[in-house]
């Protein structure tokens, strides 16, 4: 009989046979008040009715179009919807599939308009689980565990971590800019650097937002050096952090913008937009795939930026993130095991601190399966798995906020009662 891979395993029990709004159900129609977001994907929640129309309806007359082969409609009506909303200058895109995929096609892309091999990326960092992709992720070593040799040409940079050295924000950048410029001095040329590629927030590296300040401090070296800004902005984008795109917390454009997860509201797309001069310098016969900018999925993207921009969630994000972070922080008030509550929007993280400083992951994980046995679904991230984070659907409620924040604090208290 044919299972599972056995290295797969679950974060939650949960058999889910079908999603509505901010819930999934299970084979007992149990409801489960659902703050993962299939992994921050489900923008628009779980079946938005809008999503679901547009889908169904684009099934029945053309499910797969090979954009290489033929064009169709729903791409292009896609691709002018996103001008509307990518930073001014990133006109052109190609479309993929998965977030790895996407940050593959911005590394070649960088590496052929530069004629440069090397890419610096961070520590904390997550890219994707692909060869290339996976070489620039740091978030843990499980993505890069058992598989080497690495894809070559990529360096590590210190990302600015207050919380884990005790610093200010204006410390933690000073060292970041510091310990970068001297990377740029002793292992990667200036010369030989293609790009720099950064999550606005840390996702798996346990929601670490990037302060504004070393956002535009990349941003000056890039224009200094010639070499290319990458934010991937595949956990971060559509309305995430409360702005539209996670990089609008600081004053930069950058040179390629990498997109997925909440772009479609569940079906599988990515992309990466540039401008019409990067683009162009792409070598011909390097962007292509067989499923990339699928129609139905194009058509779910529609639906998915439509629902954004008429119900406001950009904006809501912002609001309901404000008051699930005010409820976090009271709740981590009475329990110092939580060391800190941090993100940005909708995307916020707990971390668990033992009393000498060390991560507690234990409690973290009981803390997180308490949360799941009382109906909350939550995830947890971070190097140690001691970071549980909260990445509601856009269209959570405050109810629905304040159910989470109750159903989180007895499970907090259950986890160190044990």
């Amino acid at each position: 009989m044919a299972e599972l891979s056995p290295v797969l395993k679950q974060a939650t029990p949960v058999l889910a046979v079908r999603g509505e709004g901010v819930y999934l159900y299970d084979e007992h129609d149990r409801a489960y008040l659902d703050f993962t977001a299939g992994i921050g994907v489900t923008s628009t929640g779980h079946c938005h009715p809008r999503v679901v129309e547009a889908a169904q309806r684009q099934v029945s007359t053309l499910i797969h179009a090979q954009y290489t082969t033929v064009m169709h409609r729903p791409l292009l009506e896609l691709t002018e919807r996103l001008g509307t909303v990518l930073p001014a200058g990133l006109d052109r895109l190609f479309y993929v599939n998965s977030g790895s995929e996407a940050v593959e096609a911005a590394v070649r892309l960088a590496r052929q308009a530069t004629g440069r091999q090397n890419i610096i990326a961070f520590h904390g960092g997550f890219h994707g689980r692909t060869m290339g992709a996976g070489a620039l992720t740091s978030s843990g070593t499980k993505v890069r565990a058992g598989i080497g040799p690495m894809m070559p040409g990529v360096v590590f940079a210190p990302f600015p971590e207050t919380y884990r050295h005790g610093w200010s924000q204006e410390q933690a950048v000073a060292f970041a800019l510091a310990e970068f410029d001297h990377l740029l001095a002793t292992v990667s040329s200036p010369r030989d650097t293609a790009a720099v590629i950064v999550e606005p927030v840390l996702g798996e590296g346990g929601y670490i937002p990037a302060p504004p300040e070393f956002l535009e401090q990349l941003r000056h070296r890039a224009d200094e050096h010639g070499f290319v800004l990458i934010v991937d902005e595949v956990q971060t984008g559509v309305g995430r952090t409360g702005t539209f795109w996670g990089h609008q917390h600081a004053t930069i454009t950058p040179d390629v913008l990498i997109t997925a997860k909440g772009l479609a509201s569940g079906f599988p797309l990515s992309a990466i937009a540039a401008s019409h001069e990067l683009m162009s310098k792409a070598w011909p016969g390097s962007q292509g795939g067989t499923y990339g900018g699928n129609a139905v999925a194009a058509a779910a993207a529609i639906a998915t930026l439509q629902v954004v921009e008429e119900e406001g969630l950009v904006d809501n994000a912002a609001e309901q993130g404000a008051r699930l972070k005010e409820g976090l922080r009271k709740i981590a008030a009475d329990h110092p095991v939580i060391g800190d509550v941090r993100g940005r929007g909708l995307m916020l993280g707990n971390e668990f601190t033992a009393p000498d400083g060390s991560p507690d992951t234990t409690t973290a994980v009981r803390a997180q399966q308490a949360a799941a046995r009382r109906g909350l679904l939550l995830l947890t991230c971070g190097p140690h798995g001691n970071v549980v984070r909260m990445i509601p659907p856009l269209i959570v409620t405050a109810e629905q906020i304040d159910q989470g924040l109750q159903l989180w604090a007895e499970a907090v208290h259950e986890a160190v009662a044990d």
